[in-house]
């Protein structure tokens, strides 16, 4: 998944009182290292449980803080094929994982 928007994370820990090591930890990281690369904007990308999590303490949609990672692979005829690894089901407000 993908950083939709840095500062709106940043502003929404702010508000929350919740600091990069937290968050980290929410996240399941061993360390804060890549939480702060997130959050200065050096990694945009993060693996799909880190984003469900910190979303869900966060207390947002996934969609208002990650956007789906989306990616064309070629197939056999060189044809290109839209593949995602992770889809969002919008209709739950609790953003299920649904694999595709």
């Amino acid at each position: 998944m993908e950083v939709r928007d840095v500062k709106k994370l940043q502003r929404l820990m702010i508000v929350q009182d919740v600091s990069q090591r937290q968050l980290a930890v929410v996240a399941g990281y061993k360390t804060h290292t890549y939480m702060g690369k997130i959050l200065r904007g050096e990694a945009k990308t993060l693996n799909t449980e880190p984003a469900l999590r910190i979303a869900k303490f966060l207390g947002v949609g996934v969609e208002d803080l990650f956007l789906t990672k989306v990616s064309t692979i070629p197939d056999q005829n060189g044809r290109r094929n839209v593949s995602t690894r992770a889809t969002l089901r919008s209709v739950n407000p609790k953003a299920q994982l649904v694999s595709v």
